[in-house]
């Protein structure tokens, strides 16, 4: 038989991998990992449970965005917080779509300590899409079922000469060959030899590669990674978002899938790109936590600085940073523009700021002067 696919190879699914390669990068992810774990721990219970929800938030989302498909935020958001059982801030109405989400991945991450079972995984899949009737659903698809007998292939290009990406292992044998899998992802979290980062990477590679549904594959593909990556923490809460590093690269990611799944058993080069995703993944929530941090001790050192509210506002666009920040700090300008003030007023907060220690002036003068934040001696 050819062996176009890797599924076709006598040994699989026996994959094979060199950890020598690997280890520099799985030391670096252990190590960040760790270090995410120690900050998360010095942050208090409500910056946490929001930090939680962010994280969770830019999953979901983030994940479906892989496959095209834009989320309602809002409603994403809402149906997290009310699960987390934090307060509803913008009332947004939750839909179906976004309580299904929500449900599938807190269900992975929160209950991480359950067996994954075919029954689970079905139950998942029907949450994935949970109105048929809806415009998304609109082509058949077989929910809470395994796909049907005809080929499932992933092809691009013109209909009369197509490109086939990839395609799947066929129909017959497919419960099989996801008990094979389903037994291992059991008995493999109390293997001493496999570290736990690894074995998140086959998994996610493994089930990607049986596609067992229509559709949905590959956000049941990340949920299995995050459910594998909250068992290797042995915590409910994560705080890192897998799949918004994994839309970074994007074409990196089908473009390293494609070429493992034409090749040998040994995986090495997609668990290398696994690894680089999970490790950037950790080091922006780091940056992320430490950013919360900052603001937290920002404010506690302020607590009796007796501001107004438009120095407030202004304070914490420059504490948020990230799109809504300044670049390289705030002008007399855009003080005045933010916090709808006149240019008088605006002078005259910017020097009671500078006073107070809660702003500092960057280098350069006249109109061009720049003010950002005096963050207080750690």
């Amino acid at each position: 038989m050819a062996t176009d696919w890797i599924w076709q190879q006598p040994d699989w699914p026996n994959f094979t991998w060199q950890a020598e390669r690997l280890a520099p990068l799985l030391r670096q992810c252990v190590q960040a990992q760790g270090q995410l774990m120690g900050m998360t721990g010095s942050v208090g219970n409500s910056l946490s449970a929001q930090s939680e929800l962010d994280a969770l938030l830019q999953n979901i989302v983030t994940s479906s965005a892989i496959e095209g498909e834009q989320l309602n935020v809002g409603s994403v958001r809402s149906s997290l917080a009310r699960r987390l059982g934090l307060e509803l801030t913008d009332g947004e109405r939750v839909s179906p779509r976004s309580e299904g989400l929500a449900q599938l991945l807190l269900d992975a991450t929160r209950h991480f300590a359950e067996p994954l079972t075919l029954e689970r995984l079905l139950s998942w899949h029907e949450w994935l899409f949970p109105d048929q009737h809806t415009d998304f659903a609109a082509r058949s698809i077989r929910v809470g079922a395994l796909r049907g007998d005809e080929p499932m292939q992933v092809v691009s290009g013109r209909l009369d000469r197509p490109t086939i990406h990839f395609e799947a292992p066929p129909r017959p044998g497919l419960e099989q060959q996801l008990t094979t899998f389903l037994d291992w992802f059991a008995a493999s979290r109390n293997q001493p030899d496999l570290d736990p980062l690894l074995r998140a990477g086959i998994a996610h590679f493994w089930f990607v590669t049986l596609h067992p549904f229509d559709d949905g594959n590959g956000r049941l593909t990340r949920t299995i990674t995050d459910l594998a990556l909250a068992q290797g923490e042995a915590q409910a809460i994560r705080f890192h978002a897998m799949s918004a590093s994994i839309l970074d690269d994007r074409a990196g990611y089908y473009r390293v899938l494609e070429s493992s799944q034409k090749a040998t058993l040994d995986i090495s080069q997609w668990l290398e790109w696994f690894l680089q995703t999970l490790l950037r993944s950790l080091q922006q929530a780091m940056l992320r936590i430490e950013s919360v941090l900052g603001k937290t001790r920002f404010w506690q050192a302020h607590r009796e600085s007796a501001l107004t509210a438009e120095q407030t506002k202004v304070l914490n666009r420059l504490l948020d940073g990230g799109e809504r920040g300044f670049e390289g700090g705030i002008s007399a300008a855009q003080y005045q523009a933010v916090a709808k003030v006149s240019k008088a007023t605006a002078t005259r907060h910017l020097a009671e700021l500078l006073e107070k220690g809660c702003l500092k002036r960057l280098p350069g003068g006249g109109r061009s002067t720049r003010y950002e934040i005096r963050y207080p001696e750690a």
